[in-house]
């Protein structure tokens, strides 16, 4: 197999994609992210040359020059990362000048190595990567049944088995939650990139919290410590610590995600939020981590869960971080991806990376990799509704989150706008179990369907109705003979 080579140009306005570049390349601009993506059988073995040129060319030419405005080049080797074992990170390359053969500057490159999942067979019997059926906007239960530690009153602990049962319960469509590892590598399910430890033994008062990364807690050691969240640091109130301590499972914090997959009903859908990490601006981490699992095998081990657990379940995926939704669409070609993004906020610290921070640039990344859509910040949207169908004319789909759609006229709103999904935590606040719109939808298609095969069997024109079930003179009067008034023979 032959490498090829393709470039995107991503910046607010649009993106560009292109296989070949003009001699002198591109121009790089300050706000645009400027991305090769290279296919190759054999990435150990890469050279990638960086020529750079001036834009303006206004003084003096030398005449014949093959390359003017040729100023130095920068050469990156496959090798150089591949040695440090890293399948993603930052390379500084020196550019050494064309004539004087000396450092006159550096060029940072950041790089991915997306690797195939191992063991997997990608074929096309089903591939919803970007397949959406446009009906009316759906439901997604924010953590299950909603944020616990958002709020004042709740009846059940966000993201266990029982919020996403009591979700399901109450109409929602899918239901959304955010999926890392243990230290022994264990998929689970929980909101935070950190806890809190109680040192609080059982029927002892005496409390003192430790915040510690989810990642260095084994699968065991995290069902069997008493745990809080990193809200509780910031006060007294411990009544996570101070619950039942003999919690039955469903209400048990951090269970695995096959566990998930067996729990709940296949006609919910799941929304599966990968997590990982993120700069912001200022140069801090979320969560104070600044390394985290290899991305390639983070992906492998909840990629190869999901779609083995799958089933017939309607899945979709979503991460902040855009390397991840890169990786995700090459990975698999069966569940979608959306890019998830906090836009321009107030409520939010701004990330690093140049293609989080704003939503308009994030559309254009999602049609860059082609994956199925953004999940915006409604903080954003609400500022910018014309945003909806300008990404949705660009043939994404736009689901919204945050804590503005926990507002019913906000979503009422955003309904009228034509979004595609909801992320809300109050998706359990009427107190009547309801079926959600995929059981609608299939109910219908089954009264169709037995309308249909009724009208076949009927002799009569009773609105339908079968014989045997509502008797009429016709019927009686001509059985084996007769035609309906709808034209349909008897048998």
């Amino acid at each position: 197999m032959t490498p090829t080579l393709g470039i995107s140009m991503i910046n607010a306005i649009g993106y560009k994609s292109r296989h070949s570049q003009p001699e002198c390349g591109y121009a790089l601009e300050p706000t645009q992210w400027t991305e090769y993506s290279i296919h190759t059988m054999d990435p150990d073995n890469l050279e990638l040359t960086f020529e750079f040129f001036e834009e303006d060319l206004s003084e003096h030419v030398v005449q014949g020059d093959i390359h003017p405005g040729h100023v130095g080049t920068a050469c990156l080797l496959s090798s150089s990362f591949f040695e440090s074992g890293k399948d993603l990170g930052v390379v500084t390359l020196p550019i050494m000048g064309r004539n004087s053969r000396q450092t006159i500057g550096k060029v940072r490159v950041d790089y991915m190595v997306i690797r195939p999942i191992p063991g997997l067979q990608c074929d096309m019997s089903s591939s919803y990567t970007k397949h959406w059926k446009k009906r009316s906007t759906v439901d997604v239960g924010h953590r299950g049944a909603g944020s616990t530690h958002a709020a004042k009153h709740y009846k059940v602990r966000e993201n266990t088995v029982a919020s996403f049962t009591s979700a399901a319960m109450h109409g929602a469509a899918f239901v959304e939650f955010d999926v890392h590892l243990s230290k022994d590598e264990v998929p689970v399910v929980y909101h935070d990139l950190t806890c809190c430890i109680s040192t609080k033994k059982k029927k002892d008062e005496k409390l003192e919290l430790i915040e510690v990364p989810v990642k260095d807690l084994t699968f065991d050691q995290l069902q069997l410590l008493k745990l809080a969240h990193v809200t509780a640091m910031k006060g007294s109130d411990h009544k996570d610590l101070l619950e039942d301590e003999d919690e039955v499972d469903e209400h048990q914090p951090f269970p695995s995600l096959p566990q998930i997959f067996q729990a709940v009903p296949e006609h919910v859908g799941f929304n599966i939020e990968l997590k990982w990490i993120s700069q912001m601006k200022d140069g801090s981490w979320d969560g104070n981590l600044s390394t985290y699992f290899d991305m390639n095998s983070f992906l492998d081990i909840i990629l190869g869960c999901v779609l083995q657990k799958g089933g017939k379940r309607r899945i979709i995926f979503s991460c902040f971080d855009p390397d991840i939704c890169t990786m995700v669409r090459h990975k698999q070609n069966k569940y979608p991806i959306l890019f998830l993004t906090q836009g321009i906020s107030v409520k939010y610290p701004e990330l690093m990376d140049i293609r989080c921070q704003s939503t308009q640039i994030a559309i254009s990344f999602a049609q860059s990799e082609n994956i199925l859509g953004i999940s915006a910040h409604t903080e954003e949207l609400l500022k910018h509704l014309d945003y909806i169908r300008e990404a949705q004319s660009k043939g994404l789909v736009v689901f919204s989150w945050g804590d503005d759609n926990n507002d019913h006229d906000t979503r009422r709103n955003l309904r009228a706008r034509g979004i595609d999904g909801l992320i809300y935590d109050s998706i359990c606040e009427a107190e009547a179990e309801q079926p959600n719109i995929f059981q609608v939808e299939e109910q219908h298609s089954l009264q169709e369907v037995i309308t249909e095969e009724t009208l076949k069997s009927s002799s009569c024109s009773c609105y339908s109705i079968p014989c045997s079930l509502v008797p009429c003179a016709a019927s009686q009067a001509h059985v084996g003979s007769a035609e309906s008034d709808s034209g349909l023979s008897s048998s």
